[in-house]
Parts: C-alpha cells; structure tokens; sequence
C-alpha cells in the first residue's frame, strides 16, 4: 500500500505494507509512481515544496516483492525496465527537494528509490547491500552505478560476491548516504529538516538540483561547471525569492520565500 499527504508545503510518501517489509510488486509501483504524479501536480500549483519518502514499519523496503513469482515465467525486463527505471526518473526530476528516511533493510528496488532520492537519511542500523548472491541474481535498480561510483571496484563486487550487508553507520561513513542517526529520531529529525527545506528558495534549489546531475551525468569539469552556474545566477537574480533574500540580508532579518 502506497500513500500520499500533502500538508504545509510537504508531500509524504508512505511505503505501508509493514507486514512483507515493505517490498514492491507490479502494482504497488505503479500505484508509487502515481504518488509521485500526484504531488508534481501539486508542486507545479505551488503545493508542494518539499517531499519525504519513508517505510512504516522495522524496514525501508526490502527489495522487490518475489512472493508470487515463478522463475521460469518472471516479465524482469518488463519489472525493471518497464515499471521501475521509469518510476525512478520520475522520482529523480521531482520538481523540489526531496528527501528519505530510511530503516531496517533497505535491498534491490528498495536501494533504488534511495538512490533517486536528493537527500538520504538512514538509521545507524539500517542494512545496505546486495544479497542477489544468494538468489542467482544481480544487483539491479541502478545499484552497480551508484556503489562503483561511491565505493570503488573493489568494494563494490566484494559486496556482491559475499552478499554482506553494510550497517547505515558504515554507508554514511563511506559516503554513500547524507547522515546516520539512531533509529528512534530518524523520523523526527528527519521532517523538522523536511520542513525548513520546505520554507526556503525552491527555484534555487531545483537549480542546484539539475546542475549537481548534469555535472554527475555529464563528467563536467571546474570551468564548465562554474559556467552553468553562473547562467543559473543570471536567471535566479529576476526571480521575486532572490530579491527577498537580498533585502532579508540587508535588513538583518529571515528572508520569506515564495519558492
């Protein structure tokens, strides 16, 4: 079960199946990838100007729900490439910042909606890795690109030969995730920051946001970089938030943004 408030400027997105640890079949992709439709609309209206993803229960997402499978008849392309590459694309352009607290396990497809994700939150105890050892399978969801880029060649396959699991601690500390903090204020902390992000420059950080993954995706380097961000200053400098931000400097008080 997926669902979506929307409440102050931020749009939540509930993985709510607690009982199978949250893992995703077909549908519920779909019905994820309709949540995320629902509060862009939003966010176009000037609704939503923050978003966090979270799992009820003791895990994030355990992966891919495989209950109801049967191997020999398994549509994976159409899992995979059809269903999720799609919904996280969707999730990657989100139209605002978007942040996650994650808990628990946090496996295949589960890993994948983190890395679409702006900002990761984990609790120190939370469980990252690739267990597809264990079922003649490979890490999928985007994972082989995100790992090799984040912890190197080596680090990567010893993780997918052994199907050992990182805690949150270690992947923070590896740089694969923003913060650890204990399991019992991840959700907490995590919204009070929702919520501030949610009050600030939204047009800003929707720049920075397409820059950082231009210059992921594109290789950029100093020069290149520096010059797109100087066209996005140009442009942000007629926006009605940039002025606010002067003056609030100027006048020694907090700026109020209309993001």
């Amino acid at each position: 079960m997926i669902s979506l408030s929307i409440d102050g400027g931020i749009a939540e997105i509930v993985l709510d199946a607690p009982y199978k640890l949250n893992s995703l079949d077909e549908q519920a992709l779909r019905d994820l990838s309709k949540a995320y439709d629902d509060a862009a609309a939003a966010a176009s209206r000037g609704e939503v100007r923050a978003l966090l993803l979270r799992g009820e229960g003791r895990a994030f997402c355990a992966g891919r729900d495989i209950a109801g499978v049967t191997p020999e008849t398994d549509d994976v392309q159409g899992y995979l490439g059809g269903l999720l590459q799609p919904l996280l694309k969707k999730m990657s352009e989100f139209p605002a910042p978007t942040f996650a607290a994650a808990q628990g396990a946090c496996l295949g497809v589960g890993l994948g909606l983190l890395l679409a994700t702006d900002v990761v939150y984990v609790a120190e105890n939370a469980k990252f890795g690739s267990p597809f050892a264990n079922l003649g399978a490979t890490l999928d969801s985007g994972g082989h690109w995100y790992f090799t880029e984040r912890l190197g060649m080596h680090r990567t396959l010893d993780l997918i030969y052994t199907a050992e699991l990182m805690s949150g601690a270690e992947a923070v500390a590896q740089g694969m995730f923003s913060r650890a903090m204990p399991a019992a204020e991840l959700l907490e902390s995590t919204r009070a920051i929702v919520a501030k992000a949610a009050t600030g420059a939204t047009s800003a950080f929707n720049a920075s946001k397409e820059l950082v993954a231009h210059i992921r995706d594109q290789r950029l380097g100093l020069w290149e970089s520096m010059a797109e961000e100087n066209a996005e200053q140009a442009r942000l400098c007629k926006t009605e938030d940039y002025s606010e931000g002067f003056r609030a400097f100027q006048e020694k008080r907090r700026p109020v943004f209309k993001g």
